[in-house]
């Protein structure tokens, strides 16, 4: 322990020497105030490895200052039973017409969904005609695709048969010329 006092005091000499020599290059005394206000001072400490450090030092409030004082509250006048029914019917009616509101503000929601649900309704009744009538007209569509269908086939079976009977006629004209 008497190796670390004495170790502070060689310290202490060198920062005493350390101040001399710079009070040598800065002459002028420098005021460690960093700001001044009207009721406290700022004062910087050393620096820190963290950041900076101040100093805040309120000043005693003075009494010929216009500053705060403290008064008493002034005191509550009586209240009449009138005034206590006027406040009551106030309250009433500002409930009444925060009710109201409240019910004006459902009931414009009832009617946008209502009217949501009526377009959706009538959204899906148009796609349901359309679609039966796309439907519709394909039906049709395929039915004269096979009927023609049916028709050429019909036709094609028909000029079989001629030929077929042209073919017998050629046939039995051969073997009653060959017979």
């Amino acid at each position: 322990m008497a190796k670390t006092a004495i170790a502070y005091k060689e310290k202490m000499k060198e920062l005493s020497l350390v101040s001399l020599i710079c009070s040598c290059f800065y002459p002028e005394a420098h005021n460690k105030m960093m700001a001044e206000f009207e009721d406290m001072k700022v004062k910087p400490i050393n620096k820190r490895a963290s950041g900076q450090a101040f100093e805040v030092i309120l000043k005693p409030p003075s009494p010929t200052s216009d500053g705060y004082s403290i008064t008493t509250p002034p005191k509550k006048r009586d209240v009449s039973l009138e005034d206590i029914q006027k406040k009551l019917e106030a309250a009433e009616d500002r409930r009444k017409s925060q009710e109201a509101q409240v019910l004006k503000a459902l009931a414009e929601k009832r009617e946008h969904e209502r009217d949501v649900l009526l377009k959706a309704m009538e959204e899906n009744s148009n796609f349901s005609k359309m679609a039966e009538e796309k439907l519709t007209m394909k039906m049709d569509h395929i039915k004269k695709n096979r009927k023609a269908l049916l028709m050429a086939m019909l036709e094609r079976l028909q000029e079989k048969e001629k030929h077929a009977e042209v073919v017998r006629r050629n046939k039995e004209l051969r073997e009653e010329l060959t017979a």
